[in-house]
């Protein structure tokens, strides 16, 4: 099993994913694409073949539940881990995300060094 590489990062607000996605390249060693919409990243994923998704819950257009939906109907991601970040973490809504078959819900904000760490344990975990 190869490690954690490539990792599909969907988020709208661009300071966020300015932040994060230079915090997951430069101390975390990621490859990094990242989206702006759910629509982009159903675009993107079949050519970038990500190792893990972190996917944004309120998006523009596509949420993050129905893109992950859509997610899940592309070839050779059908067992990706996807991880949704939201401000809204109640436990009902972890709860459901989970049911749909999400690894994992990180609370927003959040601190860029403790995502890197967050995600090599997720990663793990989903293949162990």
């Amino acid at each position: 099993m190869a490690g954690l590489e490539k990792i599909l990062y969907v988020e709208d607000e661009p300071r966020i994913q300015f932040v994060t996605k230079m915090s997951l390249e430069r101390i975390g060693g990621f490859t990094v694409e990242t989206c702006g919409t759910g629509s982009e990243a159903i675009e993107a994923a079949p050519g970038f073949r990500p190792d893990l998704v972190l996917l944004d819950v309120r998006l523009p257009g596509l949420s993050g539940p129905e893109t992950y939906v859509e997610f899940r109907k592309i070839p050779g991601c059908e067992d990706t881990p996807v991880v949704f970040m939201t401000a809204n973490v109640m436990k009902e809504d972890i709860e459901q995300y989970r049911a749909m078959g999400v690894v994992d819900v990180i609370a927003k904000p959040f601190e860029p060094l403790a995502l890197i760490e967050r995600l090599r344990e997720i990663w793990a975990q989903a293949h162990e």
